[in-house]
């Protein structure tokens, strides 16, 4: 490790010169000036394409400028060439959303390409200030026995990085192929996706250990430390990712389907092999669920076989009206409301005699499970309208007290108050 350190000060002495410094003052200046062109009166006049790629022209001229005079420019060409190759990425985004969706673009360009691209950057300028070839040599310790050198180790994090982020899309496009020649679910299609993820990436982290000089008693001594990991700390982590495989296969929770979690309906949005992504609409809440829930607690779906629900709503309405006339009216008012189905057909019932009014349910269909609260709010809405303009009347809760006269008491004496009043 000594020697690392002074690698780092033989830099550091590096960028102390004055042409060194003159350099990286002016590509900050630079880089300050083009991030004030993100201001909300400037984005509405300069495409966000455009605006990336100013800096970048202005480092140029810059470096220009610099070899026209002959003064020192290598780390500002070299500093203009990198932020160039990183506004390039923009357009490679633009490239990649026109056949990928955007959380996909998103993810490959935020998870492996721009991360890539900037350790190809730390490392040109490594090497630029000294030899690579001399840094990987530079021992760091020792691990289970065997010499770990620094660029062993570097290595070691790179490919282990590369096969948890970039195995993803190459699992996706075998599990995709296999589900158009054998022809299985959506579900199945993920879970296979996620295995040969996971498949690649210990055979790979294990062919990691073995590159860097691990032998095979130290690979079944971590083997064992994980076993034991498993039987006490992390065994929940475990049973979630057991459940997380046997939902995937079984298909019976899926990403659009609607659950019922606490009395709210939430959509699937996401199954992983830990938890189970949900959306809730009414506060826009993603709720994370283990997937043992769904194996220890029982849960109501709206989505299994198709996506029709069926919603109520109960309403009293005074004792003077005709029940066969509220009756007509509730189903012809929930006709009248357009996310409501007409087929299946509303139905009104009777259902009960209550204190002061009659109570009716109105029972309708609607597409999505989702849109039941803002359809109980429109199909309220035409109720109240349409029971205002027929004069049928919502009573409120009413006590009718009555007073009665009670007999007057007669005293009737006893023999004690008999005997003191005869005469003696």
């Amino acid at each position: 490790m000594n020697e690392l350190f002074q690698e780092v000060l033989g830099w550091l002495g590096y960028l102390e010169r004055p042409e060194v410094s003159a350099q990286i003052i002016l590509i900050i200046i630079i880089a300050i000036g083009s991030h004030s062109l993100h201001r909300p009166a400037l984005t509405r006049r300069l495409p966000r394409l455009l605006r990336a790629f100013i800096g970048p022209a202005v480092a140029g001229l810059v470096v220009l400028i610099l070899q026209q005079h002959q003064h020192a420019n290598g780390l500002m060409w070299f500093l203009s060439a990198a932020w160039l190759g990183w506004a390039l990425l923009l357009l490679l985004e633009r490239g990649l959303l026109r056949v990928l969706p955007a959380q996909r673009v998103h993810e490959l360009l935020s998870r492996l390409l721009r991360p890539l691209y900037l350790l190809l950057i730390v490392l040109l300028l490594i090497n630029r200030l000294d030899s690579l070839q001399d840094l990987a040599v530079i021992g760091v310790g020792q691990f289970f026995g065997a010499e770990l050198t620094l660029g062993k180790l570097f290595g070691s994090l790179l490919i282990s990085y590369l096969l948890l982020i970039g195995s993803g899309p190459p699992a996706a496009g075998f599990a995709w192929v296999m589900q158009k020649l054998i022809g299985y679910s959506d579900g199945s299609r993920k879970a296979l996706e996620l295995i040969i993820r996971y498949v690649v990436v210990g055979i790979g982290i294990t062919a990691v250990g073995m590159q860097i000089g691990l032998n095979a008693t130290a690979l079944v001594a971590i083997a064992g430390g994980l076993s034991v990991g498993l039987g006490f700390g992390v065994k929940e982590v475990f049973s979630n990712f057991i459940s997380g495989i046997w939902l995937l296969f079984e298909g019976s929770v899926r990403p659009g389907e609607v659950l019922m979690v606490d009395g709210d309906p939430c959509e699937v949005r996401r199954l992983g092999l830990r938890a189970t992504l949900l959306w809730r609409d009414r506060d826009n809440a993603e709720l994370l669920i283990p997937n043992q829930m769904f194996f220890t607690d029982q849960a109501t779906t709206y989505t299994a076989s198709d996506r029709m629900r069926r919603s109520e709503i109960r309403i009293g309405v005074a004792y003077r009206h005709d029940p066969r006339t509220v009756l007509a009216l509730l189903e012809q008012t929930a006709l009248s409301v357009p996310r409501v189905l007409n087929q299946p057909a509303p139905r009104a019932l009777q259902v009960a005699y209550d204190d002061y009014a009659i109570t009716y349910s109105l029972r309708y269909w609607i597409a999505n499970p989702m849109d039941n609260i803002g359809i109980i709010s429109e199909v309220n809405q035409a109720i109240w309208i349409a029971f205002k303009h027929e004069g049928i009347e919502i009573p409120l809760p009413q006590r009718v007290n009555t007073i009665r006269d009670w007999p007057t008491l007669t005293h009737e004496p006893d023999a004690e108050d008999s005997d003191l009043s005869s005469p003696h």
